[in-house]
């Protein structure tokens, strides 16, 4: 464990950074555009429209914490903070709940199903949350 306060950086932390803010920030466009009500622009119908405004308030709070956690750990690696890995443990309470609501409680229109997007949402997060882990213990992260 290098817990050397000057400790470089290394070339991957900037790759998985960028990466996955990149990817995380899909998420925040989705949220966004969802929250002011602008998903026709986004090609959706009648059905998905009434789906997400039946969402309750609960599980757009867990899908707002799992959307800001996992950008805000993405922006913490890019600053070598280690609130990175608070921050994806937010992202995962987050991922959590609106999973709950997706999938156990929810009648999602079949034209709004995609376990793969979720596999993979899952994934990219729990890397994050392993690769934060990592990088605090290695004293990248301060």
């Amino acid at each position: 464990m290098n817990l050397d306060a000057s400790a470089k950086a290394p070339w991957h932390l900037w790759a998985v950074g960028v990466v996955t803010l990149l990817w995380n920030a899909i998420g925040g466009f989705s949220y966004t555009m969802t929250r002011l009500g602008m998903l026709e622009q986004l090609g959706m119908g009648e059905a998905e429209v009434a789906f997400f405004e039946s969402a309750p308030t609960w599980s757009n709070t867990f899908w707002a914490l799992g959307v800001w956690g996992a950008i805000a750990g993405s922006l913490l690696i890019l600053l070598r903070s280690r609130f990175a890995v608070h921050a994806v443990i937010i992202a995962i309470i987050g991922l959590v709940g609106s999973n709950t609501w997706q999938y156990a409680i929810a009648d999602v229109p079949e034209s709004l199903q995609n376990p793969a997007l979720t596999i993979m949402i899952w994934v990219t997060t729990l890397f994050m949350l392993w690769y934060a882990i990592r990088m605090r213990s290695q004293g990248v992260l301060r």
